[in-house]
């Protein structure tokens, strides 16, 4: 098997699945019971949480633990909203992001909310002036994700906020950053609340974490007892936390040599399916390695990975949430529907082989010159 869908989620590590084997096993007790076995689980949430605050330079009370990046985007921009509605009702979103962004934008829409879309230029990253000309007074939150899903295009999000705040210190800055963590350096200081996703670095799914500034307000969304950080009810998931501190640790390892590494085999590709005509490079030159975002001509994207799915080859289409469907990154960028329909998205990890990539290359060619004659 070969595995080039690693955006869409990651096998989970062997020593991170020991980690959530050892709290499933030996910390039994409910972090909520006040005897013994609840004050033991809650110690071990405790160590995690301390891990994780100082590998992504927070304070502790400033880690939210989620159900996944979704929820920690919902947390984020709704909770945000309903806090501060009094200050005004206006949003802006850059046109590259997950498919969740957009599904919150709609539904505070129909609570009375604005939602402007800020332009990109030609190569995906975010236009300063069109973002400094759409602030407002009114303006009380912007969401632009550190990396795009689908074409890996990274943001230089510490530009990005100095704009915001010269034109609104009040603006609430949140960034998706699922894409991004594991794959290159991120500082959550350079945002006021940032998401993350647990299963996209090497960990188990159902879990995920919101990073929020102490200086912001939100408010809850789920209501019930023992809220952590009095936004988020119910039993913590003592295994799924453990085996989350251990996930960061490592997956921010070594990230400029697996970088280095991603790139060979990314540039490897590139130079291999360029002389095929029809086949349309849809990453920019902002995109990360790891991502390489392709259209082919004339053939359906879910034809194409069915038929490299018969030789065991996995690859993906958009963002795993949104298979199938137009991709709003590529007509954002390239305002072309067809390009935007074909576009098939090959995701690299420091696991992926050389050999697996020279396996991928010669059963891409031929599954591509047979359904292009077709």
């Amino acid at each position: 098997m070969i595995y080039l869908d690693y955006c869409a989620t990651t096998p989970i590590s062997l020593d991170v699945l020991d980690s959530f084997n050892k709290a499933s096993k030996e910390f039994i007790g409910n972090p909520n019971s006040l005897h013994s076995l609840g004050i033991k689980s809650k110690e071990l949430i405790g160590s995690a949480t301390k891990q994780i605050s100082e590998l992504l330079g927070t304070s502790e009370n400033e880690i939210i633990y989620t159900s996944g990046a979704t929820e920690s985007n919902n947390l984020a921009l709704i909770g945000s909203c309903l806090a501060h509605r009094k200050k005004g009702n206006h949003l802006i979103i850059s046109r590259l992001e997950h498919p969740s962004i957009y599904a919150i934008c709609n539904y505070l829409k129909e609570l009375g909310f604005e939602v402007s879309f800020v332009e990109n230029d030609q190569d995906g990253l975010i236009d300063f002036n069109d973002l400094k000309s759409k602030m407002r007074p009114e303006t009380i939150l912007v969401s632009i994700c550190a990396v795009n899903s689908e074409l890996g295009i990274r943001e230089p999000l510490k530009m990005i906020r100095q704009i915001i705040k010269k034109e609104n210190p009040e603006t609430i800055f949140h960034s998706d950053m699922t894409q991004a963590l594991g794959k290159i350096p991120v500082n959550v200081k350079d945002v006021d609340m940032a998401s993350f996703s647990i299963h996209k670095i090497y960990g188990p799914k159902g879990i995920g974490l919101l990073y929020k500034s102490n200086f912001i307000k939100i408010e809850p969304l789920i209501h019930g007892s023992n809220k952590e950080k009095n936004l988020r009810p119910g039993t913590p998931a003592v295994p799924l936390i453990a085996a989350s501190s251990k996930a960061i640790r490592l997956g921010i390892q070594d990230l400029d040599r697996k970088e280095t590494f991603i790139r060979k085999l990314n540039e490897k590709i590139r130079e291999e399916i360029q002389d095929l005509e029809g086949i349309l490079i849809n990453s920019t030159k902002y995109s990360i390695p790891h991502i390489l975002n392709i259209s082919l001509n004339n053939i359906k994207p879910e034809t194409f990975i069915h038929a490299m799915e018969e030789y065991e080859i996995y690859i993906g289409t958009n963002t795993a949430c949104a298979s199938g469907e137009v991709s709003p990154t590529i007509m954002a960028l390239f305002n072309d529907e067809e390009r935007a329909r074909h576009s098939i998205r090959i995701s690299l990890s420091y696991l992926t082989t050389t050999e697996e990539i020279n396996r991928f290359l010669n059963c891409f060619r031929n599954v591509y010159n047979k359904l292009d004659t077709l």
